[in-house]
């Protein structure tokens, strides 16, 4: 779905292709009440703060919680529709409201159908290494 798609920009007509590289709890590394999505938007890293607001609210309005990956696919969609619309391209970090997640988590699920039919996380391919596709890489590992 929206962990690993292409898009076209609206305002150059290039094609970018988006995938999921992470999810990081924002409290410890920017002291921000968010989680932030990483992406790779043909290769160059780009955030979605996404507030943890949505998580309460979500379980309060639904009685359902926001997974990872529903999260990840949320903002992966949030991010889809940004470039489609032209929403200000370039930026490194998008900010989510807590009404734009709620609002794109429910898009999601409608389009899955169900949260169990979401795809698994991280992506997962035969010819790359977790390592390399998720950038993580140790001091002294190989590159």
């Amino acid at each position: 779905m929206y962990e690993d798609f292409k898009v076209t920009d609206r305002w150059t007509g290039e094609e970018l292709h988006c995938t999921w590289k992470g999810t990081v709890v924002a409290i410890a590394t920017r002291h921000a009440d968010a989680t932030d999505i990483r992406f790779s938007v043909n290769g160059r890293p780009l955030w979605i703060a996404m507030p943890n607001l949505a998580w309460v609210e979500q379980k309060q309005r639904t009685g359902h919680v926001i997974t990872d990956y529903l999260a990840a696919q949320t903002a992966g969609r949030y991010l889809k529709q940004a470039i489609q619309s032209g929403y200000d391209n370039g930026r490194e970090m998008y900010t989510m409201t807590v009404d734009e997640v709620l609002e794109h988590a429910n898009a999601v699920v409608k389009e899955a159908g169900r949260t169990d039919n979401l795809p698994s996380l991280p992506i997962i391919r035969d010819d790359e290494r977790p390592e390399d596709s998720l950038a993580i890489h140790l001091p002294g590992d190989p590159a």
